[in-house]
């Protein structure tokens, strides 16, 4: 008679437990690699947006510097030419822009006016005398941050003088 005897089977296979884990794994993997994706990406649109900040404040410091002196202290001249964004870019749609103008070294009085996202100019103060001589410029923008939808701001102050250029 022979006895029996079990065959040495290769288990080689893997368990339903081991799939379920080795599964559960890589899903937690993959997703966090999405959630990193996605920060990043909204990082680069903060970035996008602080750059187009200051290309706004610049560009409208640069109309500003580039005006007659006559002009730059008449606040309906500034009025009118603030009714038009800074520029083109798609950020001055959301954006509240600010230009201040005093009289320097002493202010009397400050000129400010303030453009609104959907164009509409105030006048939130005139000042009582800019002088004749030098003026300075303080330019702002504010917008809330497409990432957490925080409040920022970039400004450029800029002194322009009364004289012939050259």
């Amino acid at each position: 008679m022979k006895l029996l005897r079990k065959q040495d089977r290769s288990e080689a296979g893997i368990t339903l437990v081991e799939v379920l884990f080795a599964a559960a794994l890589m899903a937690g993997f993959f997703a966090s690699i999405f959630e990193l994706n996605a920060v990043c990406l909204r990082y680069i649109d903060a970035s996008k947006e602080t750059i187009a900040a200051l290309e706004s404040v610049h560009d409208r410091c640069e109309t500003l510097r580039n005006l007659a002196f006559t002009d730059l202290t008449n606040t309906s001249y500034l009025q009118g030419l603030m009714a038009n964004a800074a520029n083109t870019s798609d950020f001055c749609k959301k954006a509240t822009e600010t230009v201040k103008v005093s009289a320097y070294p002493t202010a009397n009085g400050v000129t400010q006016l303030t453009r609104t996202p959907n164009g509409t100019v105030t006048t939130n103060s005139t000042a009582t005398s800019l002088g004749s001589t030098l003026v300075q410029v303080d330019v702002s923008t504010s917008w809330n941050l497409a990432l957490n939808g925080r409040s920022r701001s970039e400004q450029i102050t800029t002194f322009v003088s009364n004289g012939s250029k050259k």
